[in-house]
């Protein structure tokens, strides 16, 4: 399993961005995928999940009310929309699936990752 993330870039605060994650190879051996996103300086942090069948979302409380995960129907993209955004959400992007039903918010769970994608938003 190949993945590319990619949508990262320059907002404002009080923006809004929307990350998109290229999903290819054995897509059919994928059950669960994820956001997550490293600071500089901070450890990786669970942003949100999604059951790659059934598409259901769960949310870190960083992101919870004002996110959306999603996944085209062709199960080749999943998606962050991500509204609001503060300086504080500066980092580094990542996806990453899983194979197992594991902890949704335990990277070390992840199978796969993809390269990562920086936003940056700016005060």
């Amino acid at each position: 399993v190949q993945l590319q993330a990619s949508g990262g870039g320059l907002v404002q605060a009080g923006g809004s961005m929307r990350l998109s994650c290229a999903v290819s190879g054995r897509t059919l051996s994928i059950y669960v995928m994820g956001w997550f996103r490293q600071a500089p300086g901070k450890e990786r942090e669970f942003v949100s999940a999604i059951t790659w069948s059934s598409a259901k979302a769960y949310y870190a409380d960083v992101a919870r009310g004002r996110s959306t995960t999603s996944r085209d129907n062709a199960k080749t993209t999943m998606y962050l929309q991500m509204n609001n955004l503060q300086p504080e959400d500066t980092a580094v992007y990542f996806c990453a699936a899983a194979r197992e039903n594991i902890p949704r918010g335990q990277s070390r769970s992840y199978d796969y990752w993809g390269q990562g994608t920086l936003v940056t938003v700016s005060s």
